[in-house]
């Protein structure tokens, strides 16, 4: 962990016959990506060293129309809990504010990962742009605590709300992965109550911890793409609201 390590995606030889891959287009040519959808492709996974697994928010066969739109909330600083829960709370609200259900996991780092399971219609520009015009509004009614600056000298402090990870090939690490940091956090589903009542952080959750987490509550997840939604009238009210609070 202590280590430097590397982000690898292009798994192009010694790889077992049975591990199913895909290729997918990218500047200059192509990458063959793994795909992990059972237990052997995992522990192989496990086996190259890959501690943090990161995942498209989109599946095969639509890798143009992602399932999922997220928001990573990246404080300056992992000493200000109660400024980033405030934080994650007005993301969920805004997004209940424009018709949308939102799910929430520790980054396993210093943030929260925000979710919109989405219906699959709307390709990767339309839901990036819809997720910075959501973030620009948040950005607006607290000036003082969000930011859209990536630099972090530019930050002041404040904390930023990355939309990045809705672009193509964009990533953001997966559910339950383990980050590659002292204590082995992981990146785990927890309930917007849990976060509301500061029970939970962005490093609440260990490797050591999971398998008695997952025993107590199940997976928090498991049900998400189930309420999955059209973008259609949520990019209105967007609009609508931005608008209004110019």
């Amino acid at each position: 962990i202590r280590e430097p390590g590397f982000f690898q995606k292009d798994v192009v030889k010694g790889f077992p016959d049975w591990l199913e891959r895909i290729e997918v287009p990218k500047n200059m040519g192509t990458v063959h990506h793994p795909i992990a959808n059972d237990t052997r492709s995992l522990l192989w996974l496990a086996n190259q060293n890959s501690i943090t697994i990161h995942v498209w928010p989109s599946r095969t066969p639509n890798l143009y129309y992602p399932d999922l739109c997220v928001f990573d909330l990246d404080p300056a600083t992992d000493q200000e809990p109660e400024r980033l829960r405030n934080a994650a709370l007005m993301v969920r609200d805004l997004l209940t504010e424009v018709g949308l259900k939102s799910w929430v996991k520790t980054s396993g780092s210093k943030g929260f990962h925000i979710a919109v399971p989405l219906d699959g219609k709307s390709d990767f520009g339309t839901v990036a742009r819809f997720a910075h015009g959501v973030a620009r509004i948040l950005v607006r009614r607290d000036a003082a605590n969000l930011t859209l600056e990536f630099s972090k000298v530019d930050r002041a402090g404040r904390i930023l709300v990355d939309t990045g990870r809705n672009g193509y090939s964009a990533t953001f690490a997966a559910n339950y992965t383990v980050r590659a940091k002292d204590g082995a956090p992981v990146s785990a589903p927890c309930t917007w109550a849990e976060v509301e009542s500061g029970a939970v952080g962005p490093r609440t959750f260990t490797l050591r911890g999971m398998e008695k987490r997952i025993g107590d509550v199940g997976d928090l997840w498991s049900d998400l793409l189930k309420s999955k939604k059209s973008l259609r009238k949520p990019i209105e009210k967007v609009k609508e609201l931005f608008e209004q609070e110019q």
